[in-house]
């Protein structure tokens, strides 16, 4: 079997994955469909000093999909109609209704970040190195900086503010700074 992309609606991905997982199923075409993948990441935000974990589409507007082409690299018939009758679905990315493959390190990557755990959300930093920033919260409420460095694990950025004159680095939890 192998990987091809399909276009859907916008938000309807997982809808989709799961209307077609289902058609599979009731049609007997598991010997040509294999898995259906849409993948998110975990992703933790913290804003007024709540944490909350938000999923989010790595690829939105698309569908991953493991099947077996026929011998000229189209899509079954069969196949086809399944896929085509379903709400939202676009069509295969490839040319002149020849859907083209994804090549394997691609399908390995896709499936890397498919299959990461669940209970491991990386932190969403809304800035990088240089920003200019303003520290919402803690001892040095106020005080004005730049990024020197994020540790995106920790949650910590490193910033550099002017106390008294001098050029001081701090380590602060990302979500006491706001970008300016």
């Amino acid at each position: 079997m192998q990987w091809y992309v399909l276009r859907v609606a916008a938000n309807k991905e997982v809808a989709v994955r799961d209307a077609l997982s289902q058609k599979v199923k009731m049609e007997g075409l598991g010997d040509i469909v294999g898995r259906i993948e849409v993948p998110v990441e975990q992703v933790k935000r913290i804003r007024g000093g709540k944490q909350t974990v938000h999923k989010r589409k790595l690829y939105p507007g698309y569908v991953f999909m493991e099947m077996e082409p026929t011998e000229d690299g189209r899509v079954p018939e069969k196949t086809w109609f399944m896929i085509k009758e379903t709400s939202g679905v676009g069509d295969f990315i490839g040319t002149e209704g020849v859907p083209t493959p994804m090549r394997d390190t691609d399908v390995a990557k896709m499936l890397l970040e498919a299959e990461k755990p669940e209970d491991a959300p990386s932190i969403k930093v809304e800035f990088k190195k240089g920003d200019p920033i303003k520290i919402r919260e803690g001892a040095f409420e106020n005080f004005e900086g730049v990024v020197d460095s994020i540790d995106p694990e920790r949650g910590i950025v490193k910033v550099i503010v002017t106390i008294f004159g001098r050029s001081t680095p701090l380590d602060i939890e990302y979500w006491q700074v706001e970008k300016l």
